[in-house]
């Protein structure tokens, strides 16, 4: 059966114009040919608007807080008003606070460092190493097995929480879509089990909130975080957002300006420290001015173009990716609670026969598609998902893991209906005839070799 062409009812949506849809990459066959980025789950391009906001600010630009200049207080206004734009986006509780960070990684750190004593933290195998590593400095962790449908995910926390000893202060980490699978978790369900056992919950947020929309009112989570490069802004910043006691009482995550209200000199020589209880705690520094306003930006364009609408166009190019390949063997999606489950737009992958790596290679230099290849920074989800089987040996070699690695595929709002017709077609054909190029392992990359032709 030929691939077909994707196409997307015109009524739903049109892809939401974004950087670099016009670039030309060369082909080792010959010629050029509009990059396909496919690799979203990882950074996504950045809104055509959100730059287009940006760049108006930058003459503008000013110190934030305290400056008594005109620039000062506009880009004070700017900031502040972008917290309060992303806590709307969030659906936040009038009293959570939104704490602007680097990064999804340095939200949760964030949070891990503001622990009660005595917290024991609960977290499935299957989390990204973002969510998975940073509670282990903290305090005791409990890592909970891989689930295989949303039920169970809810039964294996619950018994976990009610058989914890002792039966102190505790948190729950859990993403909101796998960043390997691109399934969606129970989130709200998890919430409840964890609330009636006493416990907290901080949702990875990273590869929901570019996909649908979050709300921690109805989803009843303690705290959310996510990240601007994922969310169609530029890299660099992140959001911690939440219930304030805990970060208000922990010490800040760094010491200096900002972060204090006052410092005053002791008779013995030392320093006292007032230091702020709003989000400002945690903000030492100078702030990142422009991430936080390209991420308000973007919450504010992913709104006003309706999430229920980005999701039907999601839904129709995943179909398309599953649809024109059902027909080839070869081909083995990677799944926690089966194919049908509900998923954003990531889907890896192995192909029988074939090192990832090569794979992967191969799509970029003889197709112009960008995907990812590897473990995506979940390894024991990846290494559960691959039954630790290391398959079909490839010409060229994975770094670190022998074969043991897996192809993903991941669009999003920018992504044009050619882009995904261009991968189903290419993954078709490079199942079907091989690679047309040679490839060879350098500094533990799969990339062509200069000899030429396979």
């Amino acid at each position: 059966m030929p691939a077909a062409t994707v196409a997307v009812d015109p009524s739903v949506l049109a892809p939401l114009p974004v950087l670099g849809r016009d670039v030309a990459v060369p082909l080792v066959t010959g010629g050029e040919v509009a990059y396909a980025a496919l690799d979203h789950a990882a950074s996504a391009p950045a809104l055509q608007r959100v730059w287009d906001d940006v760049a108006a600010y930058a003459p503008y630009y000013g110190s934030v807080h305290r400056g008594a200049g005109y620039l000062s207080q506009l880009s004070t206004d700017l900031f502040e008003n972008a917290r309060r734009t992303v806590a709307e986006f969030l659906d936040c509780r009038i009293e959570d606070q939104v704490v602007f960070t680097r990064s999804t990684t340095d939200s949760l750190n964030l949070l891990a460092a503001a622990l009660p004593d005595g917290c024991e933290v609960f977290v499935f195998e299957t989390e990204h190493h973002a969510a998975l590593l940073p509670w282990q400095r903290a305090g005791r962790v409990t890592f909970l097995d891989a689930p295989s449908s949303p039920a169970q995910a809810v039964e294996i926390l619950e018994r976990a929480l009610a058989d914890r000893d002792p039966y102190g202060p505790a948190l729950v980490c859990v993403t909101g879509a796998s960043n390997v699978t691109g399934e969606l978790w129970p989130v709200r369900e998890l919430a409840v089990a964890a609330h009636a056992h006493g416990a907290r919950i901080v949702l990875d947020a990273a590869q929901l909130a570019p996909h649908r929309a979050v709300s921690v009112r109805d989803l009843d989570v303690d705290w959310v975080a996510f990240s601007g490069h994922k969310l169609y802004a530029p890299f660099g910043s992140g959001v911690l957002a939440g219930r304030a006691d805990w970060l208000r009482e922990a010490e800040p995550y760094l010491a200096g300006g900002g972060a204090s209200r006052t410092v005053a000199r002791r008779a013995d020589g030392g320093v006292d420290v007032q230091w702020h209880e709003t989000a400002a705690r945690h903000e030492a520094g100078s702030p990142n001015v422009i991430g936080a306003y390209a991420i308000a930006s973007a919450c504010k364009a992913l709104t006003e173009a309706g999430f229920d609408a980005l999701a039907a166009r999601e839904d129709a190019l995943v179909r398309a990716v599953r649809e024109g390949l059902a027909d080839v063997p070869e081909v083995r999606f990677l799944s926690l609670f089966g194919d049908d489950a509900p998923r954003v737009g990531v889907l890896s992958f192995v192909v029988d026969g074939w090192n990832s790596s090569h794979f992967a290679a191969a799509l970029s230099a003889e197709y112009g598609i960008g995907v990812r290849d590897g473990l995506f920074c979940a390894h024991p989800l990846v290494r559960r998902l691959l039954d630790g089987d290391a398959g079909g040996a490839g010409e060229c070699g994975a770094p670190e893991a022998g074969a043991l690695n897996a192809i993903r595929v991941s669009f999003g709002v920018g992504t044009p209906e050619e882009h995904v017709s261009r991968f189903v077609r290419a993954v078709r054909e490079l199942v079907r005839d091989g690679a047309r190029w040679k490839y060879r392992t350098v500094d533990g990359r799969c990339v062509p070799d200069t000899s030429g032709r396979a």
